[in-house]
């Protein structure tokens, strides 16, 4: 029996892991829900939900986190370090590997303060890397429930200009949008909504999740948190929650405005991240063998922005050979597609094919 690799992206809402053989298929992705800002409790509840349903032959476990950057910790050090500690703790019987971006995989016992940085929310990178194998010319967009992630590929080759979130965020490669936490107010300040350009209130009412619900774009079992108003996830209940946003009761429109208002909505977020991708696909020669690459759960949107922008399509789930693991699945458990989890499967992926 060969031993699987498990690749490890521990967020700050969400840990994702992916079961990978040691010939680099696919058995099993997962995710659970992972408040991080809530405690260290919320990463081990998270942790063991996602152990139990693994299979016992594992011979590394290969880390990545962006979840450091939570209000948990005093600084991005203390998070990395606090983050590796439990992973430490609860996993002590396997080889433990931590995904430094440009430095590499590091076993963790080996990881020092000089290595925090080069830690540090680098998942997007392993994602990156893998998917450059495969492509020639394009743009990795991968649409998360919290941010984006827009990487240039150059010559089967990462063309990134930040590697920080700060840098990032600066370059235009890291866009602070998703498809489920995002809070509408960040999104739009004025929408077009029953003939008239009404301004949004800058109240934490509505998330995309309720836009992308009322749309009928939403999986349900990518929205593990909780509403903005701690109440129900029903095509009612969100639209009440965007009525509150023009200052509305549910009542005052009918259902079908309300998911008027929720186009209108997508529309803006899509537009956002439609210009962003042509800033940076305008840094490449030419339009020549130029691919879009969908990763997420908002990867439908990016199949919309190449089709606009007149470019191939590629969802990343088709550059990976998926052998689905013959696992009990209890009735809570959440099905993930590996588009789903990128990351957590990258980063397997690149440690496989790093000690072959």
């Amino acid at each position: 029996m060969q031993d699987n690799v498990i690749g490890w992206d521990i967020g700050g809402a969400n840990l994702k892991a992916a079961c990978l053989t040691s010939s680099g298929e696919v058995l099993a992705v997962y995710q659970a829900y992972c408040p991080l800002w809530q405690g260290m409790q919320a990463l081990e509840n998270a942790l063991s939900h996602i152990l139990v349903q693994l299979p016992t032959n594992i011979s590394r476990h290969v880390l990545t986190m962006t979840g450091e950057l939570v209000d948990l910790f005093d600084d991005r050090a203390q998070g990395v370090q606090a983050i590796m500690a439990l992973m430490q703790k609860k996993l002590p019987q396997q080889a433990l590997v931590v995904y430094a971006g440009k430095l590499g995989f590091i076993k963790l016992e080996e990881v020092g303060v000089q290595h925090f940085d080069a830690i540090a929310s680098a998942n997007w990178l392993a994602s990156a890397s893998y998917v450059a194998q495969f492509v020639e010319q394009g743009l990795f967009v991968d649409i998360g429930s919290t941010t984006t992630d827009m990487i240039l590929l150059q010559n089967h080759r990462v063309s990134a200009s930040g590697y920080t979130d700060f840098q990032r965020l600066g370059t235009g490669e890291l866009i602070y949008t998703g498809l489920v936490r995002t809070a509408v107010m960040a999104v739009a300040q004025s929408v077009y909504f029953a003939g008239n350009e009404v301004g949004l209130m800058s109240e934490y009412f509505a998330t995309m999740a309720d836009v992308y619900r009322l749309t009928a774009e939403l999986n349900e079992q990518h929205d593990q948190g909780d509403t903005a108003d701690g109440q129900a996830k029903t095509l009612a209940a969100s639209a009440q929650r965007l009525a509150r946003m023009v200052g509305c009761d549910v009542q005052d429109f009918t259902l079908s405005q309300w998911q008027q208002l929720a186009y209108a909505l997508r529309e803006q977020q899509l537009l956002r991240l439609q210009h962003a991708s042509q800033r940076l696909l305008s840094r490449l020669a030419g339009r020549e063998k130029v691919v879009l690459i969908g990763a997420g759960i908002g990867r439908f949107l990016v199949q919309t922005i190449a089709e606009r922008l007149g470019f191939a399509y590629q969802d990343f789930s088709a550059l990976f050979a998926v052998q689905p693991m013959s696992v009990q699945k209890k009735k809570n458990d959440i099905v993930m597609d590996v588009a789903d989890c990128v990351p957590a499967v990258c980063v397997a992926s690149l440690y496989i094919k790093a000690i072959a």
